[in-house]
């Protein structure tokens, strides 16, 4: 009865990748686990040295977990004021060229053994359960939170067919996320729906970028100001992340915003069309490569602009707000969360980014309350998170469940509960290597290869209790 309750954060990436997936679950298990009165396990991916270089920036590559734990373990460090105790531990992942995401391969469930599996948090249910083939996670967890991190539909609606395949991608999200989740946390109501969902946005901010705020406002009169005619925007450059609704933007009022000067940050896969770009337009418009956020480059600029409607929270929304910038940015559910700043404004068309534009560029921004830098802190975070999943009355509860058996019930039960016979069906389906194709999963991804099988110390197949634990 004195056992600290476990909580498994399963997430879909890991950094060096410098993506949502990777970066808020980090700060998600060492808060947690900041108290010390929970045992707290991260899991994430680990992909061979062929991946790694195509995932990985600056051609950074691991040749163990333990190399990249400790990576990953310096990065934090540099970034908290405080000693984590949480484990990690790796599962075989592979990334997918096509979706430009990781997929785990086996059945990742038994990277926690059955007498710690209390509470699993699957950060993107859906893109852990897609492929999913192995116990089910009700069975295995007293319970599985899910928390909803992209808005996949809206990515898929960009692509060729994007419609009719948004709509198949609709209805396999909730058939995976129903059949293996308890609750479900939609950061924002830029999600998509989902049965037995709230909406809390249980992210923070890294608490970094709260000290460049307060630093940045004690220094209000530097003499090095960047000029107040300047604005920025910082995101992966891909088209679907805002560069095309911002450069049209900027095109379609050319005239309005003449003087202006805009410098855009960031790399990928069309940094080139994003460069051609921005040299047909009238306007001062700098592309230039991705940088950390926190670098002290941008300290200066005063004006932060996000036109994008594909994110569900914005981080560097977040992380501008919390250096004290003002933020001009859609009238979308993604920014609901950032309405309650002062430095936040947003627009709803056309004519309205540019009022709102020149209105923050003649501004000051308002320094932040000690409330408001709270409700940006991963402290208040996981006070959100702990509040919406409830975690002390699960745990004290004493939920019936045998981690001896694939799923919960194997015969009357399983004809009664529609739920269980559906987690049954994806079990039996993701079973076979050519159903597992026309599902869209990386072939031979139904068990770990003997290269990763070595490299995280698994038996040729990852069998009960075959994880590899990565000790502090």
């Amino acid at each position: 009865m004195d056992r600290k309750e476990h909580i498994a954060i399963f997430t879909t990436a890991s950094l060096p990748w410098m993506t949502g997936t990777a970066v808020n679950p980090l700060f998600r298990a060492a808060y947690l686990s900041k108290d010390g009165e929970r045992k707290i396990t991260l899991v994430i991916p680990w992909l061979s040295l062929k991946d790694q270089k195509l995932v990985y920036p600056k051609n950074t590559t691991f040749s163990s977990p333990s190399e990249q734990e400790s990576y990953i373990r310096q990065w934090l460090h540099e970034r908290i004021a405080f000693i984590s105790g949480f484990d990690i531990r790796f599962y075989p992942g592979k990334f997918a060229v096509d979706k430009r995401s990781i997929l785990p391969v086996g059945d990742i469930t038994e990277i926690i053994p059955d007498e710690e599996a209390d509470i699993a948090v699957l950060e993107e249910p859906e893109h852990l359960t897609w492929f999913h083939h192995g116990k089910s996670w009700k069975t295995k967890f007293r319970l599985v939170i899910g928390i909803i991190h992209t808005n996949y539909l809206e990515y898929v609606k960009r692509e060729k067919n994007g419609r009719f395949q948004a709509f198949l991608l609709k209805y396999v999200n909730s058939w995976v996320v129903s059949i293996y989740c308890h609750k479900v946390i939609r950061l924002s109501a830029a999600t998509q729906d989902y049965r037995r969902s709230i909406i809390c946005n249980v992210h923070g901010v890294n608490p970094k970028f709260l000290e460049i705020g307060k630093k940045k406002f004690e220094q209000q009169h530097s003499s090095n100001q960047a000029s107040a005619k300047v604005a920025y925007y910082i995101g992966k450059m891909i088209w679907s992340k805002g560069y095309e609704e911002l450069l049209k933007l900027l095109h379609d009022h050319q005239k309005k915003l003449a003087g202006l000067e805009f410098d855009l940050y960031g790399s990928g896969e069309d940094s080139d069309q994003v460069k051609e770009a921005a040299k047909k337009l009238k306007l001062t418009v700098r592309v230039h490569s991705g940088r950390d956020h926190a670098d002290p480059l941008f300290h200066n600029y005063k004006v932060f602009l996000n036109p994008s409607t594909t994110d569900v929270v914005c981080t560097t929304t977040a992380e501008a707000l919390a250096m004290g910038k003002i933020v001009v940015c859609a009238n979308h559910p993604s920014n609901d969360f950032f309405k309650q700043f002062p430095n936040c404004r947003t627009y709803d068309d056309g004519n309205g980014f540019v009022e709102a534009t020149l209105k923050a560029l003649n501004e000051e921004p308002a320094p932040l309350t000690d409330a408001q830098r709270h409700e940006l802190s991963w402290e208040a975070a996981t006070e959100r998170f702990l509040r919406v999943s409830e975690l002390n009355q699960v745990f004290a509860r004493n939920l019936d469940k045998n981690p001896s058996k694939i799923f919960a019930s194997t015969s009357l039960n399983l004809q009664k509960n529609m739920e269980d016979t559906s987690a049954y069906f994806h079990y039996v389906a993701l079973g076979f290597e050519t159903t597992r194709r026309a599902f869209g999963a990386i072939p031979g991804s139904l068990h770990p290869d003997e290269e990763q099988c070595k490299e995280l110390g698994l038996a040729t197949h990852m069998g009960r209790g075959g994880s590899i634990k990565i000790s502090d």
